[in-house]
């Protein structure tokens, strides 16, 4: 395509918020569709269309982007009544930006190839932090030509976008990435409650371990939740354990290994029963806490 495509946005939650407002800011014309009212209004305000089915917005677009919390959430967004199916066009594509099952996904993009649209699943990594900033890393999985037709949209939401692959490959990135954040931040909780319980002030210890191999963004942003006890969602533990669910079972279909893994997978579904599905993930340090009878947020006295 030689213009800029229209772009339809299906999910205005915490993330497809901000991420449609960038591709809405960088001039292309823009149709959104959410089950709250509010996110739909404010980027009608600033300049949307709104759209009253997924079938709607599919009409409307080129390109039609959905960020949704749960794979049979996608699934009804494409193929329900009134859903994506319905209303696209052969030469749509349909850029799948939620976390999912790579098996799910490639029985998705088989279905719609048949209609001649195309799906791309496109998971991000970043957080509300990197869908505010723009900044998110983008992992791609899906045919090249479709990829190429959606860039300039993908470029709008994130700084790196990586084609990793046939379709469900993107997925198999997203959850590669979920084992390593889920396990790091099950380890950056362990090292700051070993350091309290040991007398030790843990905010300057993560600020040492900044400076060497153990630096990372978990440590970095994470660290700081635990530090400030701030537990307010940017990715809730009930996704990431819906994640984790993903994960396991890909892991057992391929006889996959994944021990370091497996505590924190485990931990997030104790963090989820005890009732606290919608804190950040991060919170995963409090059942530490709780077990080592400290507290990683408590003032610590320092001799200068």
């Amino acid at each position: 395509m030689t213009a800029k495509p229209r772009v339809g946005f299906i999910g205005l939650g915490v993330m497809g918020r901000p991420m449609a407002r960038h591709i809405l800011e960088a001039g292309f014309a823009l149709t959104v569709h959410s089950r709250s009212r509010g996110p739909v209004e404010q980027l009608q305000a600033a300049g949307a269309s709104a759209a009253a089915s997924a079938a709607e917005v599919a009409r409307a677009s080129d390109v039609i982007v959905m960020v949704l919390p749960d794979p049979p959430d996608v699934e009804a967004v494409l193929f329900g009544p009134s859903g994506v199916e319905e209303g696209a066009r052969p030469g749509t594509v349909v850029v799948d930006m939620s976390t999912g099952d790579p098996i799910l996904t490639r029985d998705w993009a088989a279905r719609l190839a048949r209609a001649g649209v195309r799906l791309l699943d496109a998971p991000v990594s970043g957080g509300e932090a990197g869908a505010i900033a723009g900044s998110l890393s983008i992992m791609v999985g899906g045919m090249a030509d479709a990829l190429e037709r959606a860039r300039p949209v993908l470029a709008a939401m994130g700084s790196r976008v990586v084609h990793i692959g046939d379709s469900g490959a993107g997925q198999i990135a997203k959850a590669c990435n979920q084992l390593i954040v889920a396990s790091t931040i099950q380890a950056v909780g362990e090292a700051l409650v070993l350091a309290r319980a040991a007398g030790v002030d843990p905010g300057r210890v993560r600020e040492a371990l900044l400076g060497g191999f153990a630096a990372s963004r978990v440590l970095e942003l994470h660290g700081a939740r635990m530090l400030a006890a701030d537990y307010r969602p940017g990715a809730r533990a009930a996704l990431h354990r819906k994640d984790a669910r993903i994960i396991s079972g890909l892991a057992d279909r391929l006889g996959v290994p994944t021990p370091a893994f497996d505590v924190a997978a485990a931990a997030l579904e104790s963090l989820v029963a005890q009732g606290r599905s919608d804190l950040d993930h991060s919170a995963l340090v409090v059942l530490l806490e709780e077990q080592a009878g400290v507290r990683v947020s408590q003032p610590t006295e320092r001799s200068e």
